[in-house]
């Protein structure tokens, strides 16, 4: 196991094929972190899984995980959890390849360092996933797919043809259908179904893309994910929407860190990234 410290990152860094060069690393704006490896880097693809806390439902996704792990490495994005869901050893048989551990706030915090490393290390291409265990992994292999087939970007919609959910709140539902799906579309000019959930692809070259720029430190809470889609479609980019499965508990419980004061700011993050505000000046 190594454990890399992010105060040598540009070192770190150096390790990644030609297309990073210093001066653009130095630009990246990055959380601190620390990074343990239990592996080397196996295949040209990799999963992303972001978490915080998510205690027996890491574990749960990471066992149904573990069949894909010969297809692509398993890297988790952690908000420095403290329920042992991510205790080394259970990691180590899971396959999991690296565990990053930032203790600075924000889902897209943990993004941004998940996909950092993941171009760091020089992978072509990274399926981003919350770890909270809605989503059906089964599709996993379809976002690969989508990256061999030469998409830049994929994007999972449980609402299209083929997709499906289940006990989605409704004020999820509604706000989903009538105002992130409506808004964002029409500013992006392309329509996504369901723009909302983590579980995307991502090429190397469109997060090298110097008119996308994602490793910027405005993006914290969720407007990064947002943010990828409508400049996707904006630059003219490949995409495709890939059906998936979200499922809520049963129980009536809502897995999610976003509620209260953080939905209003995730609309507002909306309409920004609607009007161009995180456009790269």
């Amino acid at each position: 196991m190594t454990k890399i410290l992010s105060s040598n990152l540009n070192r770190f860094y150096k390790q990644s094929s030609g297309d990073l060069s210093e001066s653009d690393i130095i630009k990246w704006e990055l959380p601190e972190f620390q990074a343990y490896e239990f592996k080397p880097r196996a295949t040209k693809y990799c999963f992303v899984v972001i978490i915080w806390n998510e205690g027996d439902r890491i574990k749960n996704q990471l066992k149904r995980m573990k069949p894909n792990s010969n297809l692509a490495d398993i890297i988790i994005a952690d908000g420095d959890s403290d329920d042992a869901s991510t205790e080394h050893g259970f990691l180590k048989d899971q396959d999991v390849r690296t565990l990053l551990v930032t203790n600075e706030l924000g889902l897209c915090t943990a993004v941004r360092m998940g996909l950092a490393y993941a171009l760091a290390q020089g992978y072509e291409g990274v399926v981003i996933v919350d770890g909270n265990g809605k989503d059906g992994i089964d599709a996993l292999p379809e976002f690969l797919a989508a990256l061999d087939e030469g998409y830049d970007l994929a994007q999972g919609s449980r609402f299209m043809k083929g997709g499906f959910h289940k006990n989605t709140p409704i004020d999820r539902y509604l706000g989903v259908r009538y105002i992130f799906s409506p808004i964002l579309s029409l500013a992006s000019r392309r329509f996504f179904s369901d723009p909302t959930p983590t579980f995307k692809a991502l090429s190397r070259k469109f997060l090298l893309d110097k008119r996308v720029l994602p490793f910027r430190k405005e993006f914290v809470r969720f407007n990064l994910l947002l943010y990828l889609l409508y400049r996707g479609a904006n630059l003219g980019c490949r995409i495709k929407d890939i059906p998936i499965v979200r499922v809520y508990p049963d129980d009536g419980s809502v897995p999610t860190k976003i509620h209260g004061m953080t939905v209003l700011l995730n609309v507002l993050e909306m309409f920004k990234v609607a009007l161009g505000f995180y456009n790269p000046k």
